[in-house]
């Protein structure tokens, strides 16, 4: 009797343990390491800004509106902040993405104004922290795909059968993660003029 016992235990041990019982917690943490990541490269950014204003700012005294408004746009990016508890709120993930939005269009026209300046484009801080920028740019794009990815994985717990009946006996209180959505903005082609 006591064999069976533990027989009937173990049994029902290792079905639970195949049958995906710890799928969601581990999925739900994939994707907030994910989401720790694109945070980590927006904040990478976000310290490369001001070495980058001060160094336009040598060169284009008169570009002061531009300069000031890309420091706010940072300030803005910077106090906007998301936690992993939080990717589940899509008004807090847009609210996120609107400021980081709002600072990628600063750098731009930060950009824009540097070509007005021949000995600016040609100093090499500003080539280094342009050519930084640049990657950190794309580290936030792949780090970006990386977080669709794993939310897709996690948010499939919530969807597939016989997962979803598993998700929703043994953790029922967690909740399908917020994926990244590009603003309207990015759905329109920039227009380009060579006069």
């Amino acid at each position: 009797m006591k064999k069976l016992r533990l027989g009937v235990v173990l049994g029902g041990a290792l079905l639970l343990a195949g049958c995906g019982i710890n799928d969601v917690p581990t999925k739900g943490e994939a994707a907030s390491a994910a989401w720790a990541e694109v945070q980590n490269q927006y904040q990478r950014r976000a310290d490369l800004v001001p070495n980058l204003v001060e160094t336009v700012r040598g060169y284009a005294k008169h570009e002061e509106g531009t300069l000031t408004q890309v420091m706010e746009a940072r300030a803005k990016a910077t106090s906007v902040t998301l936690n992993a508890d939080d990717v589940t709120d899509p008004q807090k993930v847009a609210a996120f993405e609107q400021a980081q939005a709002e600072l990628s269009r600063g750098l731009g026209r930060l950009l824009a104004v540097a070509e007005n300046y021949p000995d600016l484009k040609a100093n090499q801080n500003f080539l280094a922290l342009q050519s930084q920028l640049e990657g950190t740019e794309n580290r936030i794009a792949v780090a970006r795909r990386d977080y669709i990815q794993a939310v897709q994985t996690y948010n499939l717990e919530f969807r597939k059968i016989p997962d979803k009946w598993v998700t929703s006996v043994f953790h029922g209180e967690a909740e399908p993660m917020t994926p990244f959505q590009a603003n309207q903005e990015a759905q329109t082609a920039p227009k380009v003029s060579f006069q």
